[in-house]
């Protein structure tokens, strides 16, 4: 009885000391109305029975696009932000962490992500339809565990080992109840340890870090897995589902309507009407575009430490029967030229890190052989490769530690080898779409759209396929109604010139109002905070390049004065006497980055009961 009093005190003083347990700063929210379910829910996830009570959450909008009951909330949840000790509530003591600076750190670091993925890419042109929040929770101790040991911290991120790869959550249920203590603000929980290195995961909990450079590019690729939701498009994984996979060439292609081939020829400049007859030469005369021809003899991810003693070193074999080829690999703990050396068949290939990286992860590919349209800088200047592919038998990549200092941090993660056809056989133009082969952790075969276009194969590309865009609107818009509200307003008829007698005292108007795409899209109409100079000229082609057309109709006839208008006046003669008009409007929303709407989310209907004023 007497420790749960003990901790019962110390709970209350933890609450006292991090803020109240929800805190909403709504200064500055232009056309945003924060309703009233997104106050007071922290008790609601202490009421169910199977869910443990959540941690205090203090909470911070990022980017609020309108009300979360229509829109797709995003939340980061702090893990690893420090506090003092539970003594150190108790007794003061003058080398306990600045409780506010870590919390400004949180936020800050969720706000460069949320404006990193929503800004210009990736999310850029949904961005309406989504809101973005941060929830502070103070922790015991900082960082992420390692060694498959979590930190006394609110939903215990930890790594496995020590390697820069998963950060797996030991509390899950901790995380869902924050989450659900939220209520209809809450629908994409994104878990954000304080660690400055690469570390991800997906599922329930989307895990990021803090990494500047890394930190963006997972939570861009793993909410494509939960948001769309599709699966991999790199090589080597397990996971090949949804609008970005194509698994049976005797069926139709899944993006049959995104395929260079089925554009029309108006719809292409000179150098995508050049690509489009190649590949018809190519076509073979059957109804499915034929598989770009590539191969990945070579594939490992290794996760291991390099040393200086001796080189990593792996044997593939090559058909010999490809002109270009690239070899793909991504390391850690490496900051400098000078501390590794990656040879293939003993030609040192120039490898260079990424400049300020430090001793992050990152990816690297090194385009070789003959007939690529652009070649990496780190691939540029190696001699007799740069015309030739590899010759058929044997050969040997190896990664070559130079730098004794950096054994025991410098990590080899993953490396492959793939082999590509001529441009006439394999088009790695960007842009364009077809049938390209990707190769799973038991070399089967599915295929996908383009060739490295899309984040979800390449980490380090800012942006989502054709196909998989289009399957972001479909998953956003099945969340969400087109349709903010409609209303009826009753306003007084001031005839400011000369009142009479046959002008009716009030009028009844009729509004609805569109979530703000297409012509309604302003840079005032999301709120952002500490938000800089707006992006007037990109919202503004954004909204050219949309459409809403709006339709009114009063008992099942259409008002076609009224088209494409936001807010319409109803004449009391329009009305019945002896019940009401039924009015109902119906919103159509058209982008080019949707082809095919088969289940109608780019649709939205409303209707309202309208009485006559007397």
């Amino acid at each position: 009885m007497a420790v749960t009093l003990i901790l019962g005190i110390l709970t209350a003083i933890v609450s006292a000391i991090s803020g109240n347990s929800q805190c909403i700063d709504t200064h500055n929210l232009p056309l945003v109305q924060l309703h009233s379910d997104i106050r007071n829910q922290i008790s609601l996830a202490a009421a169910l029975p199977d869910l443990p009570n959540p941690p205090p959450l203090e909470i911070h909008p990022l980017i609020v696009s309108g009300p979360s009951k229509n829109r797709v909330d995003l939340v980061f949840f702090s893990d690893g932000c420090p506090n003092c000790s539970l003594y150190s509530f108790l007794f003061v003591d003058p080398g306990c962490v600045d409780v506010l600076e870590e919390k400004d750190k949180f936020i800050q670091d969720a706000l460069r992500l949320a404006k990193d993925v929503s800004g210009n890419q990736t999310f850029n042109t949904v961005k309406p339809l989504m809101n973005f929040w941060a929830a502070f929770t103070v922790s015991e101790e900082s960082g992420v565990g390692i060694g498959g040991k979590p930190k006394k911290t609110p939903y215990g991120l930890y790594r496995d080992g020590t390697e820069l790869r998963a950060v797996y959550y030991a509390y899950p249920d901790v995380a869902d109840a924050a989450c659900t203590s939220m209520g209809v603000q809450c629908d994409f929980p994104i878990l954000l340890g304080n660690d400055p290195l690469y570390g991800g995961l997906g599922g329930q909990f989307t895990v990021i870090t803090s990494s500047v450079l890394n930190g963006p590019q997972i939570l861009r690729h793993e909410l494509g897995h939960s948001i769309i939701p599709v699966g991999e498009e790199y090589d080597g994984g397990f996971a090949y589902f949804g609008v970005n996979a194509y698994h049976n060439l005797s069926q139709s292609v899944p993006w049959e309507h995104w395929l260079t081939l089925k554009d029309s020829e108006d719809d292409f400049d000179d150098r995508e009407k050049e690509i489009k007859k190649k590949k018809n030469r190519h076509n073979h005369g059957h109804g499915h575009p034929r598989v770009e021809r590539s191969v990945m003899p070579f594939q490992i991810y290794p996760w291991t430490l390099l040393n200086t003693s001796s080189p990593h070193t792996s044997t593939f074999v090559s058909s010999g029967t490809f002109p270009r080829y690239l070899v793909r690999f991504s390391l850690s703990g490496l900051p400098e030229a000078s501390d590794l050396r990656v040879e293939l068949d003993g030609e040192d290939l120039g490898w260079k890190p990424k400049v300020g990286l430090g001793v992050d992860r990152w990816h690297y590919d090194i385009k070789l052989g003959n007939g690529w349209q652009a070649r990496d800088e780190a691939g540029a200047g190696i001699g007799t490769r740069e015309d030739r592919g590899l010759s058929g038998g044997e050969h040997q990549l190896s990664f070559v530690l130079l730098d004794k200092d950096r054994e025991g941090e410098a990590q080899l993660c993953s490396a492959e080898i793939l082999e590509f056809g001529s441009e006439d056989e394999f088009v790695s133009e960007p842009g364009y779409h077809g049938v390209f082969p990707t190769y799973s952790d038991k070399n089967e075969t599915s295929y996908r759209p383009t060739n490295e276009d899309c984040l979800m194969r390449i980490v380090t590309t800012p942006n989502f396929c054709s196909v998989c865009l289009e399957g972001l609107w479909h998953a956003l818009l099945s969340r969400v109604r087109l349709i903010d509200n409609l209303v009826v307003l009753h306003e007084k008829n001031v005839d400011t010139v000369a009142p009479t007698k046959m002008a009716p005292k009030a009028r009844t108007v009729i509004e609805v109002k569109p979530i703000p795409l297409a012509q309604f899209r302003s840079s005032e109409s999301i709120f952002e905070l500490d938000s800089t100079a707006s992006n007037l000229s990109g919202v503004q082609a954004l909204a050219e390049s949309e459409s809403y057309t709006i339709i009114w109709s009063r008992n099942g006839v259409e008002l076609d004065e009224f088209e494409n208008r936001t807010r319409i006046e109803v004449e009391e003669s329009d009305l019945g006497m002896e019940g009401p008009s039924v009015y109902a409007v119906d919103v159509q929303f058209r982008t080019p980055e949707v082809r095919v709407d088969k289940k109608g989310y780019l649709k939205d209907r409303r209707e309202i009961k309208v009485w006559g004023l007397n």
